[in-house]
């Protein structure tokens, strides 16, 4: 049985106010096209993928190919239906199978807005010429997608992610392509989404990446929920940075009850507004048409949960809307001045 969740009043509990900012005049990029963050009045799931392949010979199943196109979008059209499911943030990105045509054909068929990523993915995902390009290379090419599109398809990224590492320290390579995600964000402007193995290795990444310019409100640690270790949340919470607990609904993982403490512990520390929710779908297997929870585990199961913990809407819809969308606009809402562009 938790207590009800009482926001405490800290510098950070500002984020239970209705609004926040984002940097003023920023403007999102979908596959579609540019898109003002006031325009989004639903909720955004902040980590998933709508289409990747990272089967390998030991696992053919991490994949969501040309098969799975039309279920994803059924199911993504319901959640916008039902939930008002207003955008994705979908983070697959060089060696990940990346396909932005699928993207731009999901997004047009369910009616919820995509944005696609550019990055690189663990060691293990490195794809071979990684290995003969200096960190400049690296970065020009991540710039080079932002700025001119993602090969020949005209789709520039949103969001520079999931740069990945494994382990509590990022490896040689790692260390490469995050130090080369760091150079293009800030070359571009854009934020930057990690993937942190099993949730290890969160610190090691923001201490990279605000080392090298990179802002800590303009970066999301990934996949925390997995990590049972709330000092290690309030701490990069405390230092600015997102704290993402976007694996929501994989159980064999990480269990809800423990993903709703550790969410309720960061809240009742003041850090409400550094909180990024998903569901993280990465293999067919999830989705709903296969059996799986989906896109909508979040809405349909874990919310009402939080909601029973004593969070009103105002928290939801911060938790679900305005952090993500101040985190990919670049705004910050422990600095930001009262005239800042309104979420």
């Amino acid at each position: 049985m938790h207590e009800p969740y009482r926001p405490r009043q800290s510098a950070a509990s500002s984020a239970v106010e209705p609004s926040a900012q984002a940097a003023p005049g920023a403007l999102l990029r979908t596959v579609a096209g540019e898109l003002s963050p006031a325009l989004v009045d639903g909720p955004v799931l902040a980590h998933e993928h709508l289409a990747l392949d990272l089967s390998r010979e030991t696992d053919t199943a991490a994949v969501l190919g040309p098969d799975h196109r039309g279920p994803v979008a059924v199911e993504l059209a319901e959640l916008r239906d039902t939930y008002g499911l207003s955008l994705v943030v979908e983070l697959t990105c060089r060696g990940m199978g990346r396909d932005v045509k699928t993207l731009a054909e999901i997004s047009q068929r369910s009616g919820v807005d995509v944005i696609a990523a550019t990055g690189w993915y663990y060691e293990r995902f490195h794809p071979r010429d990684v290995a003969s390009l200096s960190e400049t290379e690296l970065a020009d090419l991540l710039v080079r997608d932002v700025r001119e599109g993602i090969g020949s398809t005209g789709v520039r990224p949103g969001v520079i992610g999931e740069v990945g590492s494994h382990g509590d320290e990022p490896s040689s390579a790692e260390t490469r392509t995050l130090s080369a995600a760091a150079c293009a964000a800030v070359a571009t402007g854009l934020s930057v989404a990690t993937h942190a193995q099993l949730g290890r290795g969160g610190l090691a990444q923001l201490d990279l990446l605000t080392k090298a310019g990179v802002p800590p409100h303009r970066i999301s640690i990934g996949h925390q929920d997995l990590l049972d270790d709330p000092a290690v949340h309030r701490e990069l919470a405390a230092a600015g940075a997102y704290v993402a607990l976007d694996t929501i609904g994989k159980e064999s993982y990480q269990s809800d009850r423990t993903r709703l403490r550790l969410l309720l512990a960061l809240l009742e520390a003041g850090h409400a507004d550094r909180v990024l929710l998903s569901c993280d779908v990465s293999r067919f297997g999830y989705l709903r048409s296969e059996g799986g929870a989906g896109y909508g585990h979040l809405f349909r199961s874990f919310l009402p949960q939080v909601r029973a913990a004593g969070a009103d809407e105002a928290v939801i819809d911060l938790l679900t809307r305005r952090n993500p969308l101040r985190f990919l606009a670049g705004g910050d809402s422990r600095t930001d001045q009262p005239d800042s562009e309104e979420l």
